[in-house]
């Protein structure tokens, strides 16, 4: 391996390019408690990629935005001050496979289920409030993990 290898073997791992992961995952809405079926797709981008596992990370977001009347308790002046609040209700992994090594080239997929924890809220998307689920592959390996990128995933009220 030449020094040029080296460096671009360095980058991968840095950067999460060493593979590249899709998921796959009903597209029509999932509801709390019900188990839903994914495929997880590694692949090598070259050279080989020593993984401590597969796994599926689900989160599910609440944001509240808007304005609240603020009034200065001194001069009584009033004005609107902006809220915009984002909170992680939920973030969940699931592991799908153990560690194995993905060979140079090589891809590999892997079939699991996943559950929306039981009581959790349905996605919506209201004037000043919406909650927003995503869910995405990854595996983890030395470095920056590449990952599928998060998806959107619908969940019902059940």
């Amino acid at each position: 391996m030449g020094l040029l290898d080296k460096m671009k073997s360095a980058v991968n791992v840095v950067s999460g390019g060493g593979a590249k992961v899709s998921i796959e995952f009903p597209m029509q809405t999932v509801f709390p408690g019900e188990p839903v079926q994914v495929r997880v797709t590694a692949m090598s981008s070259g050279g080989e990629v020593k993984s401590n596992g597969i796994f599926v990370d689900l989160v599910g977001v609440e944001t509240v935005t808007g304005s609240d009347k603020v009034t200065c308790p001194r001069c009584k002046n009033q004005w609107s001050d902006p809220i915009n609040k984002r909170h992680e209700a939920v973030k969940q992994s699931y592991p799908v496979a153990p560690a194995f090594v993905l060979g140079p080239g090589e891809t590999r997929v892997f079939d699991a289920q996943v559950q929306i924890p039981g009581g959790s809220p349905p996605s919506f998307n209201g004037s000043s409030a919406r909650f927003e689920w995503t869910i995405r592959g990854r595996l983890e390996a030395f470095g920056n993990d590449p990952d599928s990128g998060f998806q959107a995933l619908r969940v019902g009220a059940k």
